[in-house]
């Protein structure tokens, strides 16, 4: 039987940017993620040639720390550069996959200095989530904790939630840090990095997450990384009674990645558009959190 690696994705409740500069995020893994299996090849259709290339260079580093397979056919739930941790989840899916047989903490180890390598300077968030596929509070300078209680504890459960598609964002997540910590002498962004670390704050103490979410959002939009058509669309929904946030790095430009929105129906709105549902709509705690 050919060796297969698994990694999902994830998905950044609240903490975007402000975990980079020490404060609290809540990050959970997505349902949805990357599949890689041992082949003759290197196999991904459909990639963009950024990844496609990014593959090799992971084949490749795998190679330096002793692996001796040279092909990788790729399967792909996720959106690619969106914020949902694509880049991360095909380091640990294709190091799973070409270390099947050796010990869990070694292979871990690779996937980390294979993360280091490719993307220098992350926060470690990503990483943490989507290796041990469980929530967690994460902030730098201290060890990732798992939340192991429901998420249904401070989620209300009568909520329902959609991932939206907005498109691809028009900047890479190391410039748009790289852009907002050259600002942090503006009084401004160092309010909304804060703001958008008491928003982990609020939602552990329990608060309603579509309060936290457009106090968050109003956050994220001082920091300049949403884009006006994506502030026009959370505001539609603001005005249909839900709430909505950018749940990766967003943009300056272009699309804003993906959006986790909070209402009772977006579809229309959606539509109107035109963007794309990641998922149908579901209630939170089905999805988001695991006891």
């Amino acid at each position: 039987m050919n060796s297969v690696g698994v990694a999902t994705g994830k998905i950044i409740l609240s903490g975007e940017y402000a975990v980079v500069f020490g404060y609290p995020a809540i990050a959970i893994p997505a349902e949805i993620g990357m599949r890689a299996v041992r082949s003759k090849e290197v196999v991904w259709e459909k990639a963009p040639t950024e990844w496609f290339s990014s593959l090799c260079h992971i084949i490749a580093l795998c190679q330096e720390h002793g692996s001796i397979a040279s092909g990788v056919t790729i399967e792909n739930q996720l959106p690619l550069g969106c914020g949902m941790g694509a880049s991360t989840s095909l380091v640990i899916a294709v190091t799973r996959c070409l270390f099947q047989d050796s010990p869990l903490p070694h292979i871990k180890k690779i996937a980390s200095s294979i993360e280091d390598t490719l993307n220098p300077g992350h926060s470690g968030l990503d990483f943490e989530v989507i290796w041990t596929e469980k929530p967690i509070l994460f902030q730098k300078g201290s060890p990732p904790k798992s939340i192991n209680i429901s998420l249904n504890q401070f989620i209300d459960t009568s909520h329902h939630f959609c991932l939206i598609d907005t498109g691809n964002p028009g900047e890479t997540t190391p410039e748009l840090v790289s852009w907002v910590r050259s600002r942090m002498s503006d009084p401004a962004i160092s309010a909304a990095l804060q703001t958008i670390g008491h928003c982990t704050e609020r939602l552990l103490k329990g608060e309603d997450i579509t309060d936290v979410f457009k106090v968050h959002h109003r956050a994220q939009m001082i920091l300049g990384v949403v884009p006006q058509k994506i502030q026009n669309f959370i505001a539609d929904i603001e005005e249909s009674g839900g709430a909505a946030k950018v749940i990766g790095a967003g943009s300056t430009s272009g699309g804003g990645g993906v959006v986790l929105a909070i209402a009772q129906n977006t579809i229309k709105i959606v539509s109107s558009y035109d963007f794309r549902h990641l998922h149908s709509q579901h209630r939170l705690h089905e999805v988001l959190g695991k006891s």
